[in-house]
């Protein structure tokens, strides 16, 4: 790993309430992997062997439903990890994992935490707090499709991607539209309603890039707007 590398590391809940010795003892020498558009990390069902932090790109995480579809747990990217709990919750993954844009991941062994575990106590505190980092994702996301209208939680993913909360933005989305439904909850043609519901509040689409008159104004829809649209 590079020194950006390291410092995305130690940015982790996991990786950075640890001293450095004790998260250079659990990373050792470990190689990052290269990994392409589409790339299967591992399977719902699989042994949990390991643990991933994104060092670049973006990742899914889903299972697959009775009638073929996905349900989209979880969408991870730099600076994120996932899959540390699988290795203590009966030592198979829960899920799938799919690469959905070119990524950069460093691969941590699960039987050196096991054992690091063992001898360094501090850090089964990280493992609770990266649980805990993960548990609010999951409480926000539930929250946001039971309370917010599609248009809000569009407005919402937006504003989570821009780099201002006020003024003009251009947002690339990260990945591709039918992911970005799935983890808003709603279909994809759901979400082209959505984009023409904030086209009034200074929202414009040039493909995969988003263009914002004023971040502001998407926060304070998010927050005031109306939660009469349900329907989409």
């Amino acid at each position: 790993m590079d020194p950006t590398d390291w410092r995305i590391v130690r940015l982790t809940p996991l990786l950075g309430a640890v001293s450095e010795e004790v998260a250079q003892s659990l990373i050792g020498n470990q190689s990052v992997g290269v990994f392409k558009k589409g790339e299967t990390l591992f399977q719902q069902g699989e042994a949990a062997d390991a643990f991933f932090v994104v060092l670049g790109g973006w990742v899914k995480l889903y299972r697959a439903t009775p009638d073929g579809n996905e349900a989209v747990v979880g969408v991870y990217r730099r600076g994120e990890t996932f899959a540390e709990a699988a290795m203590f919750l009966g030592g198979r993954y829960p899920v799938n994992a799919e690469v959905v844009t070119d990524a950069r991941l460093l691969r941590v062994d699960g039987r050196v935490l096991r054992r690091r575990i063992m001898e360094q106590p501090e850090l089964s505190l990280s493992m609770l707090a990266s649980a805990s980092y993960h548990l609010k994702a999951l409480v926000e996301q539930i929250e946001h499709i039971k309370l917010l209208s599609a248009p809000q939680r569009l407005a919402d993913f937006l504003v989570r991607l821009a780099p201002v909360r006020e003024g003009g933005a251009t947002i690339e989305l990260p990945y591709e539209k039918a992911l970005i439904a799935n983890r808003l909850g709603m279909k994809p043609e759901s979400l082209s309603r959505a984009l023409a519901r904030l086209r009034p509040l200074g929202v414009s689409v040039d493909r995969e890039h988003i263009s914002v008159v004023d971040v502001a104004v998407l926060v304070k829809f998010v927050e005031q707007g109306d939660r009469g649209e349900e329907g989409f």
